[in-house]
């Protein structure tokens, strides 16, 4: 889905300031969009584009200037509007998040703008009349003001997310294993059961009462194959503990030899 990314189109309209052109370009290098569209700016430095937004000359140098609104959405066949606030009754807005799996699917017949207004004024109900979608992020009333980029950024995010997020596989803990067999933790409870036991814990508890609820907790947590050993080196270790300092323990047990994890010290 990756290529549908180079469908989307993001417009801005009258921008004034540079640097929030700049920042809008770097949200759009973040996620994989390359398509951009200036209508009217109030200024254009590539040189200082650059130097805000390190190493995007290629979309810099890409984007497109137009001197109409309507030029610049002229070939979209999806357009998406933004807008801080809902202004205009009878129009149905909806959130980047809910829209941005329609916009993935739309990305299919051909491009899909994205629209975003003048920092000043946002986009006027005549431009949001050219719109299929009109999008809204909701913030707190009392500071409902969005910076350019960051209305950019929490667009392009949902929007990646729906495109190619989906496909990416998440980094993995620098320790994840795979997870214990059932066996591996019954070894786990056995462990914990029998450091338990020997200094006293259940007392007045019934064990069986409580290890149900030590399996349901760590059942729960969904432990990897080294968080499962680590819990059960604790159980040994407290009967080891025990033995080495001649203490006596509460059982008569043996608290036996705990299992390798990895990482620690033997």
């Amino acid at each position: 889905m990756t290529g549908h990314l180079s469908r989307i189109a993001v417009v801005l309209d009258h921008p004034k300031d540079v640097v929030n052109i700049g920042g809008v370009i770097r949200v759009m290098k973040n996620f994989g969009l390359s398509d951009l569209r200036l209508v009217n700016p109030d200024e254009f430095d590539a040189y200082r584009l650059e130097g805000i937004a390190h190493r995007t000359r290629d979309l810099i140098e890409s984007a497109g200037t137009f001197e109409s609104l309507d030029d610049a959405i002229a070939d979209a066949t999806f357009v998406v509007g933004t807008t801080a606030r809902s202004r205009t009754a009878g129009r149905t807005f909806s959130t980047a998040g809910d829209l941005a799996p329609t916009i993935a699917s739309r990305t299919v017949d051909g491009t899909v703008a994205i629209l975003f207004g003048r920092e000043d004024r946002g986009l006027t109900n005549e431009d949001l009349d050219r719109c299929h979608a009109v999008s809204i992020i909701p913030t707190d009333p009392e500071y409902s003001s969005l910076n350019l980029a960051q209305a950019a950024l929490v667009m392009a995010y949902e929007v990646f997310l729906a495109i190619d997020g989906g496909e990416m596989e998440m980094p993995k803990g620098r320790r994840a294993t795979r997870p214990p067999t059932s066996g591996e933790l019954e070894e786990t409870f056995s462990a914990i059961a029998d450091g338990l036991a020997a200094i006293d814990f259940y007392k007045a508890r019934k064990p069986e009462a409580v290890m149900r609820t030590l399996r349901t907790i760590i059942s729960r947590a969904e432990p990897d194959l080294r968080e499962a050993r680590l819990l059960a080196a604790v159980g040994f270790e407290i009967g080891n503990y025990l033995r080495r300092n001649e203490l006596p323990r509460a059982d008569a047990g043996d608290a036996g030899t705990p299992p390798h994890v990895e990482g620690q010290e033997s």
